[in-house]
């Protein structure tokens, strides 16, 4: 019994160069954007609050800003934010700076517990309201 004999693949053509007076090829699109147009970012951290103003996604929106702006619907934490989409927080803060540029979400300082009161207070008052 013979081998099976392996088959010779063609080359692939080789891309032609433009001939004088044609357009050169431009840049291939960009998959990704590392930062706005200024370059600048929004301050965030992990406990930052987010919430969507726009209940459904603008047409132009790419899809992972779509599903943040649909997660946003109730305030989430960029950090909650950023384990849904399965997205590091370099790319949460980049996607997050389009969305507030764009005024599509707000930004809200996370609700801080206070402190409890002191419960000497506390139990002055309940003795006040049940003498009355």
């Amino acid at each position: 019994m013979t081998p099976p004999q392996r088959q010779r693949r063609d080359l692939a053509p080789e891309p032609s160069t433009p001939k004088e007076g044609e357009d050169k090829p431009g840049n291939p699109e960009r998959m990704y954007v590392v930062a706005g147009p200024d370059g600048e970012r929004a301050e965030l951290d992990l406990v930052t609050l987010i919430v969507a103003r726009a209940t459904d996604p603008p047409p132009s929106a790419s899809p992972e800003q779509a599903a943040l702006l649909r997660l946003c619907a109730a305030p989430l934490s960029v950090a909650e934010l950023s384990a849904y989409l399965h997205l590091p927080f370099s790319a949460m803060g980049v996607l997050l700076t389009e969305l507030l540029t764009a005024e599509l979400v707000q930004a809200r300082a996370p609700i801080v517990r206070k402190a409890r009161s002191d419960r000497s207070l506390l139990e002055a008052v309940m003795n006040g309201l049940q003498r009355l």
